[in-house]
């Protein structure tokens, strides 16, 4: 079944962050969690942007569902970016992206 994220980020908001309780896009992202990026994206929202050695350490952590990993090729393909382009702006390595178009076939 996995992780049961909006109770988690709930709780996250509710300790550390309470004044963003109010926050509805936060709010509304927590209820429409279906992807690692939807995860990626909650967090930028309440965390704000990490610095560059913290994301590097976290980077090695993450793990892709194949929504996500269909969705950054066709964010890929939409905006002609190159695989460098497309790893800068996911915070990943372009290896990644291209190993990732070499088993999807996009």
């Amino acid at each position: 079944m996995g992780p049961d994220y909006k109770q988690i980020y709930t709780d996250i908001i509710e300790e550390k962050f309470p004044e963003k309780i109010g926050d509805m896009k936060i709010m509304q992202k927590i209820e429409r969690i279906s992807s690692a990026i939807d995860i990626i994206t909650l967090n930028n929202l309440i965390f704000g942007k990490s610095e560059l050695l913290t994301e590097c350490g976290n980077q090695k952590l993450r793990s892709y569902d194949h929504k996500s990993i269909v969705n950054i090729l066709e964010y890929q393909k939409k905006n002609k970016l190159n695989n460098a382009e497309t790893a800068n702006h996911f915070k990943m390595s372009r290896n990644t992206i291209s190993k990732w178009k070499r088993i999807f076939k996009i």
